[in-house]
């Protein structure tokens, strides 16, 4: 069984299609990207899934249940957890308290105080900046904390939307190292989308290519990088 699977799914704001007919899959603690130019409806399509957007069609199904059009703080309680595009920390509060709020839903407070010291040994910038503000992090630690904050939900799929954005190369190695360290130390599979395609080939297993809200190509990595459109798209060739 999947762990996630998404049938014929068509989204829209208004009278305005985003996606059409988009099927994909994501098996236990896999790491599987969406890649596709700006406007491909990359970011709707994780908007979908998590529930901060009602599907016009189509289904979720999240471990042979289906969710579709469920509310985000109703998927977030059943693993779903998407980091978005642009962080979207709250710079008022501390590192901790940031850390601390992505476990809202968690009763287990003991697990709460071991998880925050496994975010800080792991993200070790975190643990010296515990007491500074979000504000007061450059856009690379503000990123970090984005990820360790999903990661605090005890998440069985993080959703990364654009993780390299605003990234400096060595920070977005960073992040190729945390993406592909989820699964292995926190037991979670990876659905990412990035525009980066370097960063999204070096990290996934599987991956799916977004053109006008369709699915264009799909496949092992190996095969999507090899694929005309994907070549077209982002190395310029015909």
């Amino acid at each position: 069984m999947n762990l996630l699977e998404i049938e014929h799914l068509r989204t829209a704001y208004g009278a305005v299609v985003v996606n059409r007919d988009v099927s994909l899959t994501v098996n236990h603690g896999e790491i599987v990207t969406i890649l596709g130019p700006n406007g491909a409806g990359k970011s709707t399509l994780l908007r979908a899934i998590c529930g901060l957007l009602r599907p016009k069609r189509g289904t979720v199904h999240f471990e042979g249940r289906d969710i579709t059009g469920s509310p985000a703080d109703r998927t977030a309680t059943l693993g779903i957890v998407m980091v978005p595009e642009g962080r979207k920390i709250f710079p008022d509060l501390t590192v901790e308290e940031n850390l601390r709020l992505g476990a809202y839903s968690r009763k287990d407070t003991e697990t709460i105080e071991q998880d925050l010291k496994l975010m800080e040994s792991y993200f070790a910038v975190l643990a010296t900046k515990r007491s500074a503000k979000g504000s007061e992090l450059s856009g690379g630690q503000q990123q970090m904390l984005a990820i360790a904050r999903g990661l605090m939900a005890r998440p069985k799929i993080l959703l990364l939307d654009e993780p390299s954005l605003g990234l400096s190369p060595l920070l977005i190695k960073e992040v190729r190292s945390v993406i592909i360290d989820v699964q292995a130390k926190f037991s979670a599979a990876v659905l990412l989308v990035e525009q980066n395609a370097g960063l999204a080939l070096a990290v996934a297993g599987r991956g799916y290519l977004l053109q006008h809200g369709e699915i264009a190509a799909e496949g092992p990595i190996e095969d999507l990088r090899d694929d005309q459109l994907m070549h077209e798209l982002y190395l310029g060739h015909r």
